[in-house]
C-alpha cells in the first residue's frame, strides 16, 4: 500500500494529479461500506491534506488528524479503528514541514511560556522531540514523527494489525519521504 500512496505523491508533487475515487460512482460504491487501505495520521494543517497529497479519493483513506499528529486516547483509538474494524493493513504518520504546530510549541518551551486554552496539552506532547533536538524545529517534527511512530508500533491493537510507518511532507516540493 505505501507504493501506491507514494507513487500518488509523485504524481501530486509533478502537477499530474489522477484525482481517482472522485466521482458519483465512487460516492456511490462507497456509501454503504468502507474499506480504506491505509491510516494517515497527520497534522491539522490546511497545507497537508493526506487525500490531495497522496492523490488518492473518496473511500481509499482513513484520516486522523490533529495539531502536529499529537495522540492522546482517543486519537489512538481513532487510529485503532482502521486496522481493528476496516482491515486497513498500514498506518502512516504523517509530519511536515515548517509544522506551526511544533514552531508553537518549541517556542513556548524555549521561553518557558504557558499557551492558553489548551494548547498546554499540545506542547506537552511534544516536549520530548524538543528534548531531544535542541529546540530546532525542523529536527523536532522528524523526532516527533519517529516517537509517534513507536509509540504506535508498541500498541497492542495494532501490533501485527498494520504496519506503521512515518513520513514527512515538504511544503516546498509537495514531496512525502519515509522517516526511519
Amino acid at each position: 500500500m505505501w507504493t501506491l500512496l507514494e507513487q500518488g505523491n509523485r504524481r501530486w508533487a509533478a502537477g499530474r494529479s489522477h484525482r481517482p475515487h472522485q466521482d458519483a460512482r465512487r460516492r456511490k460504491q462507497v456509501a454503504t461500506r468502507q474499506a480504506p487501505h491505509a491510516v494517515v495520521l497527520s497534522c491539522i494543517d490546511s497545507r497537508v491534506p493526506p487525500e490531495v497529497v497522496f492523490d488518492v479519493g473518496l473511500g481509499d483513506l482513513l484520516v486522523v488528524r490533529t495539531a502536529a499528529h499529537t495522540l492522546d486516547a482517543l486519537v489512538t483509538a481513532a487510529v485503532q479503528y482502521g486496522p481493528q474494524d476496516l482491515r486497513a493493513s498500514l498506518v502512516v504518520v504523517l509530519g511536515h514541514q515548517r509544522c506551526g504546530a511544533v514552531t508553537a510549541a518549541a517556542r513556548a518551551l524555549r521561553r518557558r511560556l504557558t499557551l492558553p486554552g489548551e494548547l498546554p496539552h499540545i506542547v506537552a506532547a511534544l516536549e520530548p522531540a524538543f528534548a531531544t533536538c535542541d529546540g530546532r524545529v525542523e529536527p523536532m517534527a522528524h523526532a516527533h514523527i519517529q516517537r509517534t511512530v513507536s509509540r504506535l508500533r508498541a500498541d497492542p491493537l495494532l501490533y501485527g494489525s498494520a504496519t506503521v510507518i512515518g513520513a514527512y511532507y515538504s511544503l516546498d516540493t509537495g514531496l512525502v519521504s519515509r522517516v526511519t
